[in-house]
């Protein structure tokens, strides 16, 4: 028997919507449970976790120092710098970042690149907005992307074309999740959630002393409609994250375009899966693995699934013949993990 679990339901998941209340200040033994939120790289975060004390100011400036080496939208990070061929040193963040991503585009066979980026600007997705491009000016693009063109030397990105740029925005979210995580360990805090734009890693117990819950949301494929919860999931010492292609579209001669472009053929997918929601032991391997997921369709990623120990995954997709109809695939390890109605 096929160790996948798979079945077919009405309304499924898409979007992970975190079950993070505000109030939850109960007392446990001499702690009790603190509540951090706030904006950074253009997202919101929230953090819950158990300790007598708060450590809002000292999260708020690891993820300022986070920013100031990761993220795209600032001018003056060590990424933007890196952007605009600046000879500098990278930090501990960005080189495990740079790492990380080069061996999960090498896994995935290029559907993960975090230099994919002027393909996603060109087709209207990205900091830029225009028209759409041409064939001709696809294959021109497509000769400045590719993870193969970069290295590291001595601690410095080396571009075989100056021209390739970085956005780790894919993995990165991930990362912060696993770095705040890390912080809160080392000041000896066992139970906590970190969320950050709908990533999530998680540790020990919530403040009811079970594993931490988060919800996740039907998907809303007609304009208009609104997410409902639909399932579940029970999860603790793990990672968890999603990508999806339906909040995120343009709409062109009546037909939508998604944002998801694939970094081999420069053009937006055109396959079935709308969702993919990936449970890791890290939420930084969760967040690229999910990306990578949506550019390799249903088939291709349920068989990447199998070869990649650790990794569960939750697959949704239009049904063949019905559109209006979604399907799920899911691994056994993550079903095991929905709360049962």
């Amino acid at each position: 028997m096929d160790r996948r679990y798979a079945r077919s339901w009405g309304a499924i998941v898409l979007f992970l919507v975190v079950f993070l209340t505000i109030g939850l200040f109960r007392r446990c033994g001499n702690s009790r449970y603190q509540y951090d939120e706030g904006v950074i790289f253009g997202t919101f975060y929230h953090i819950t976790y158990r300790s007598s004390e708060s450590l809002a100011e000292e999260i708020k400036q690891q993820l300022l120092r986070f920013d100031a080496s990761l993220s795209p939208f600032n001018d003056t990070s060590l990424i933007s710098r890196v952007n605009r061929n600046e000879a500098v040193e990278t930090d501990p963040w960005f080189r495990h970042v740079f790492t990380a991503a080069q061996q999960i585009y090498a896994r995935t066979g290029g559907a993960f690149d975090p230099t994919v980026s002027p393909l996603v600007n060109a087709w209207g997705f990205g900091f830029k907005k225009g028209t759409f491009p041409d064939s001709v000016q696809i294959e021109s693009l497509l000769t400045h992307v590719g993870m193969d063109k970069l290295s590291l030397d001595a601690h410095r990105v080396v571009k075989s074309d100056s021209l390739v740029t970085l956005n780790f925005s894919a993995i990165a979210k991930g990362y912060a999740c696993d770095v705040i995580g890390e912080l809160l360990s080392d000041r000896g805090i066992d139970d906590f959630m970190v969320e950050i734009g709908g990533e999530v890693v998680a540790r020990g117990k919530n403040p009811e002393g079970k594993a931490w819950r988060v919800g996740v949301n039907r998907p809303t494929i007609a304009d208009g409609e609104a997410g409902t919860i639909e399932e579940v999931l029970q999860i603790t010492d793990a990672g968890l994250a999603t990508s999806g292609n339906y909040r995120n579209y343009r709409i062109v001669d009546g037909k939508r375009i998604a944002h998801t472009i694939d970094p081999v053929t420069g053009y937006p997918v055109q396959h079935s899966l709308l969702s993919a929601t990936v449970l890791a032991p890290d939420c930084m391997t969760a967040d690229a693995y999910a990306t990578a997921f949506m550019v390799m369709g249903l088939d291709r990623s349920r068989a990447l699934v199998d070869s990649l120990p650790g990794i569960e995954a939750l697959f949704l997709y239009q049904h063949a013949t019905d559109t209006a109809r979604i399907d799920c695939w899911v691994t056994p390890g993550l079903q095991k993990l929905m709360l049962k109605k």
